[in-house]
């Protein structure tokens, strides 16, 4: 996409707060709210932006609005804070440090890192960790969090528990899940579903593998292989269900049924996964609210907002979504801005 493309794309979705110099969310109506005039309340007041989604599918008038909290942490992470004051994390990478990926000079050796105070500041104390899969942009930061939060559980695939033991986390407080797995932890319901990652225009994706034993201990981006990819369906203890992707393709059987309240989707880069938006869609059973992620430049600092990655098609996207489910109403989120459902 082009630099004016990308400017005209900034202007038109993204609102910056001229005094504070904070981004405000962009809300998109759905294609009757578009044709009535009628369109989601100003995003300045996030738990108004959807707290009436509901009654698009179901055809309510007495949806209520959660108690939990939910911010955007960049890439598909995110923080969802429940009414009864516990925190759950979702592929929490807050550290973004430069590999060259946005800048066609990606290096495969880049050290990993941390920035241990921005991760500080936007974590809490989570009691739960989930982690989609194990590329660097999804569980670089889960060591150092398990560290700051030693009451934490972590949730993920067996290659995530080989890496994370090597990194010096706890074997004891990793639960490993394959898929079809509905965990109960006291009253919070998780169940991971079997997904897929996403697909380059090659067909392929980056470091791919899974691992049946510690590794040496990881350095660099490349000493994280994929390691399968899960995606999690969570209903919070007041009925609240969403459901997080940490890549943009998915299995459509493991999906269908779930019928989540909200759907963070991840947005894909490439065509390669046939009819992506309208099969997820569809499985989901048309969620009230769709949030999409995983559109955004991870390589700058969560500070200065979200900008897109350049690869990223997400005016067409966010058409499909459209599209697919008319009834559904579009949330384009910002960095670490609390959203109530």
């Amino acid at each position: 996409m082009t630099a004016n493309r990308a400017s005209r794309f900034n202007r038109r979705l993204l609102i910056r707060g001229a005094a504070a110099g904070a981004a405000v969310p962009a809300v998109l109506p759905t294609a009757a709210q578009a044709a009535t005039g009628t369109v989601p309340r100003a995003p300045g007041n996030p738990d108004a932006t959807t707290s009436d989604a509901k009654t698009s599918n179901a055809g309510t008038s007495n949806a209520k609005t959660s108690d939990a909290t939910f911010q955007w942490l960049g890439t598909s992470g995110w923080r969802i804070d429940t009414g009864g004051g516990r925190t759950i994390l979702f592929d929490p990478y807050l550290s973004r440090f430069e590999t060259g990926l946005f800048k066609k000079s990606f290096n495969p050796k880049t050290p990993l890192t941390t920035d241990g105070a921005t991760i500080d500041r936007h974590i809490g104390r989570p009691e739960l960790i989930l982690v989609s899969h194990s590329h660097w942009d999804h569980l670089n930061d889960v060591p150092y969090i398990a560290a700051a939060a030693p009451d934490a559980r972590i949730v993920g695939t067996e290659t995530t528990y080989h890496l994370l033991r090597a990194l010096g986390v706890d074997k004891a407080r990793i639960a490993v899940v394959r898929g079809g797995e509905v965990l109960d932890f006291d009253g919070l319901v998780v169940e991971a579903v079997s997904s897929r990652h996403s697909r380059n225009d090659s067909y392929g994706y980056f470091a791919p593998g899974t691992l049946t034993g510690p590794p040496p201990r990881p350095q660099t981006v490349s000493d994280l292989p994929e390691g399968d990819t899960l995606a999690f369906h969570m209903t919070l203890p007041d009925g609240l269900s969403a459901f997080l992707m940490g890549a943009s393709d998915f299995s459509e059987r493991d999906a269908a049924g779930l019928r989540p309240d909200v759907a963070m989707i991840a947005t894909p880069s490439t065509p390669a996964t046939h009819r992506y938006a309208p099969r997820l869609l569809k499985a989901l059973g048309y969620p009230a609210t769709v949030v999409p992620v995983h559109w955004d430049n991870f390589e700058l600092p969560l500070d200065e907002g979200a900008h897109r990655d350049p690869t990223i098609d997400l005016d067409g996207f966010i058409a499909r979504i459209r599209e697919a489910s008319p009834g559904s109403r579009i949330l384009l989120p910002e960095y670490a801005t609390t959203y109530r459902f």
